[in-house]
């Protein structure tokens, strides 16, 4: 399992919801984040107990991540935008891709953002029953160069 780093998550989640999902709010740089909540957030997914990970698939794992990366507020704007920039690199990194239109898991991560924080499980179990459909094996396009 490959778990992401605030380097990746610095320069390649956060930045590239500046440049494709700017909107009319931008967001701000990143040295401008909570960095204890984005800390948090990256390592949950890897959490044990007694010798255990509480998360124990790639979808707990992904679940998890893109409700605390937009519950958590790690940032001062952008969150939603962020956590499906990080999710989608997350699953990336273990070849995996999330195969949805941008605004049906925009409007989701809208949806989580209401949701209420004090029904954390349900919430994420809800996260874990959208993504699960949509995720699928990552397979590079093949371009004819001839």
């Amino acid at each position: 399992m490959e778990y992401l780093t605030l380097v990746e998550v610095e320069f390649v989640a956060h930045e590239l919801a500046q440049q494709m999902m700017s909107g009319d709010e931008p967001i701000p740089p990143f040295t401008s984040r909570y960095s204890d909540r984005l800390e948090s957030c990256l390592s949950t997914p890897q959490q044990t107990y007694d010798k255990r990970e509480l998360y124990s698939t790639l979808l707990d794992k992904a679940s998890i991540l893109f409700y605390l990366m937009i519950k958590s507020h790690p940032f001062k704007n952008g969150n939603k935008r962020v956590a499906i920039m990080t999710l989608i690199y997350f699953l990336y990194k273990n070849k995996k891709w999330l195969q949805m239109p941008d605004m049906v898991l925009y409007q989701f991560a809208k949806n989580v953002a209401a949701g209420e924080a004090r029904k954390k499980d349900d919430e994420v179990a809800s996260v874990k029953a959208f993504l699960k459909p949509h995720i699928v094996d990552y397979r590079p396009i093949k371009v004819n160069t001839r």
